[in-house]
């Protein structure tokens, strides 16, 4: 259990780093960045792959169409709606949106598999409910007061339905990926990251190049194909797609073949204090009163969640004839 919760902790300090990755780019689109972080995981996967090879050829088709789709999912389209969101929004409001996943999945896990592990009581779910509800109404306000009218409306709201859309991918993903790794416990988490690696690489190269022409029409002044500053667009990808995508990958599933389903929603909430943190230490200032309010009830929610006990499961007694 606790190097379940430990594996969790340093899954979410370096899943941190995504929300300060596109405010280091913002003359990025948000679609290239996605797909450039995910060529980088491809590619990094690639030497780690040879290593693993035999592991990896035990792998059968219907495992490496699950890695397929959950590279689309909890890769692709994650990262790409979550990009996009931060550049119209701010890192904290995402951040905050963001963090309603581990209720969202420990709600999830309870209803999906509720029949397997019981549920939780909904009289007591309420008060979790409120209290991130009050947490993001803090942040979004304290985030609009600080920009006066800089934010456009309609960009401002597309930016909280991109971050809502992320948030839907990424209830699906981890509760998918902890029932493979939880039905396969003899394949190691390091050749199921690798294997969503190599998943993703082909995804990514044909979205790069669709990205590019879509670049090209639309915004012929743009640099193609790294981009007005190469340099730093290939490093930034570079460490994000070893730290966030592989090793945070690698993390995760150690925590998911160490944790029941239900405990391993609320412990992403590692990933939003540290994106946080990071957002904060960017902009190197402290942040506001209405801010540390949203955290603090987003905090308490989630403290209050995994403490919830689920129901216990009533069995039908079978009556013999």
């Amino acid at each position: 259990m606790l190097a379940g919760v430990l594996f969790a902790l340093a899954a979410g300090l370096m899943w941190g780093l995504i929300f300060v990755g596109p405010l280091l780019v913002p003359d990025y689109p948000g679609a290239l960045q996605s797909v450039g972080r995910y060529v980088a995981f491809g590619l990094i996967a690639l030497p780690l792959a040879w290593r693993d090879r035999k592991r990896l050829r035990q792998l059968t088709y219907s495992d490496w169409i699950e890695a397929l789709k959950l590279a689309l999912v909890g890769n692709l389209i994650y990262y790409t709606c979550l990009a996009n969101a931060i550049q119209r929004t701010g890192a904290p409001v995402s951040t905050m949106i963001i963090g309603t996943l581990p209720v969202v999945i420990a709600i999830s896990a309870n209803l999906l598999y509720g029949h397997h592990n019981g549920r939780l009581a909904w009289r007591k779910l309420v008060p979790v409910l409120v209290l991130i509800v009050l947490g993001l109404g803090f942040v979004n306000v304290a985030e609009w007061q600080q920009s006066g009218q800089q934010i456009a409306l309609l960009r401002y709201l597309s930016g909280i339905g991109l971050a809502i859309m992320a948030v839907i991918c990424w209830t699906w993903y981890p509760l998918r990926n902890a029932r493979w790794l939880r039905e396969h416990p003899e394949r190691k988490a390091t050749t199921w990251a690798t294997a969503q690696g190599l998943a993703t690489l082909p995804l990514a190269v044909v979205g790069y190049a669709l990205v590019s022409i879509q670049l090209h029409f639309s915004q012929p002044a743009f640099a193609l194909p790294f981009g007005p500053r190469p340099g730093t667009f290939i490093a930034l990808m570079a460490v994000i797609g070893l730290v966030c995508s592989w090793l945070g990958a690698l993390c995760w599933n150690e925590a998911s073949q160490r944790l029941p389903t239900v405990l391993v929603g609320p412990l992403i909430v590692f990933e939003t204090l540290a994106g946080l943190a990071y957002t904060f230490l960017l902009r190197q200032s402290w942040p506001t009163l209405p801010t540390l309010c949203g955290i603090f009830c987003l905090i308490t929610g989630v403290i209050v969640a995994t403490r919830i006990k689920p129901q216990p499961v009533l069995k039908k007694a079978i009556i013999p004839r």
